[in-house]
């Protein structure tokens, strides 16, 4: 497999962390908007859903920025990439994870205000949970959030004519789910970004890691085939109608 393709997976994964996980570190640990959780949680789904939104546009065209082992499994799961394919991408992808929360982990470590406890956007349960969620909690609300997530990515990038506004819809669905799953448990939806920081935080962070792996790729595996249902391959789409012209031809 061509390098171009891994290098824009690795480098927007890397991104998505630095940008996503930071703005979770600055709003909940440094607390820069002040004690409002709505505050901190509104913010964070927006930096999230922004900066995917962009790289979209910036590195869908060169590896049709996964950027997101579920995302992936999705893809592989409808035949729409091949086994080695998808190999390539999981390990791009999480060598950006890492890269963009070591990156995180040196910034944050440069101001004088900075404590480990603030972690760094790690995803958690029990007590790392806004709600108290339990294991079951978290696993449902993964399987859940992501199966939307990328039954929608699955959905848009169906047609090359969604091209303009795939970038708009995919940030959005990525803003939507963490609106509700940040109170949860942080909000995965992708195994590379929760790794990422855990790795860094340690502790419960990396204990309970497995459950923001499994989970993710359980529900983009269920989206695929979600997909491949309501879009039978060779099929028009659901509810689009020829214009009056075409009809008449």
């Amino acid at each position: 497999m061509k390098a171009r393709p891994l290098v824009a997976e690795a480098l927007g994964t890397a991104l998505l962390v630095f940008f996503g996980a930071g703005t979770a570190t600055l709003t909940f640990g440094f607390k820069i908007a002040g004690t409002s959780l709505s505050a901190g949680v509104v913010a964070t789904a927006l930096a999230f859903g922004l900066v995917l939104g962009v790289l979209v546009y910036g590195i869908g065209p060169i590896s049709g920025c996964h950027i997101n082992p579920a995302v992936t499994v999705g893809f592989l799961a409808s035949r729409r990439i091949s086994l080695s394919e998808a190999v390539s991408y999981w390990v791009a992808q999480f060598v950006g994870a890492i890269a963009g929360a070591a990156a995180l982990y040196g910034l944050v470590h440069t101001a004088s205000t900075y404590r480990t406890s603030m972690g760094l956007g790690a995803n958690g349960y029990g007590k790392a949970s806004m709600i108290g969620a339990n294991v079951t909690g978290a696993l449902v609300a993964e399987v859940i959030l992501t199966f939307l997530f990328v039954f929608v990515i699955l959905a848009v990038t169906r047609r090359a004519s969604n091209a303009l506004v795939a970038g708009l819809v995919i940030g959005l669905a990525l803003m939507l789910v963490h609106v509700i799953g940040i109170p949860i448990d942080g909000t995965s939806v992708n195994p590379a970004r929760s790794l990422g920081p855990a790795l860094f935080v340690g502790g419960s962070a990396l204990s309970q890691l497995w459950v923001f792996i499994v989970a993710p790729l359980v529900g983009g595996t269920i989206a695929a085939f979600a997909y491949q249902f309501l879009y039978p391959a060779g099929e028009d789409e659901a509810g689009v109608e020829p214009a009056p012209e075409e009809q008449a031809r």
